[in-house]
Parts: structure tokens; sequence; C-alpha cells
């Protein structure tokens, strides 16, 4: 399951950071890094925090925001990590 974060959009919240601390991590009070390609392992916490974002920030490939289920796909498991400072 691929996952992006909209860096425009996220204000810092570190909700995702809480919830999902194996996928997202906050690099001092602002910069997020995440794993943009979640284990099938990990689907329960990342559903959790992208509900949890306040701004919406969060989106992943095959996860229905409204609903919080998979939307009929299987997942891609990957590996590795990105991280940006979001400026």
């Amino acid at each position: 399951m691929r996952l992006v974060v909209d860096l425009n959009k996220c204000q810092g919240y570190a909700q995702c950071a809480f919830l999902a601390p194996d996928i997202f991590a906050m690099h001092g009070e602002e910069s997020l890094i995440y794993d943009p390609l979640a284990h099938e392992e990990q689907l329960e916490r990342l559903e959790r925090a992208v509900a949890a974002c306040p701004v919406q920030a969060i989106t992943a490939d095959g996860l229905d925001p409204r609903d919080g289920f998979l939307a009929g796909s299987d997942f891609v498991a990957g590996t590795g990590r990105e991280s940006s400072d979001g400026r």
C-alpha cells in the first residue's frame, strides 16, 4: 500500500506519529518522516492515523478515508523510508 502525505496541508499535529509510530515519526517539531510503502501488518494503525489527521493530509492507495476500509485491492508490501521537511 502506497501512502502519501500532503506536506502542504500537514500542520505537525503528530497524531499519525502517535497512532502509527512504525510508519510516521516527527523530526523536530514540524518535520514529518514516513514510510511511503506501508506493510499489510500496519494497516490497522495506518487506518487510525489517516482517520485522526485533523487536516486530512494523509492518503493511502486502497484505503477509503470515508469508511476506513480497503477498497478491494491487495496490498503491495514494500520497504524503505522517505523523509521530507515539508518545505
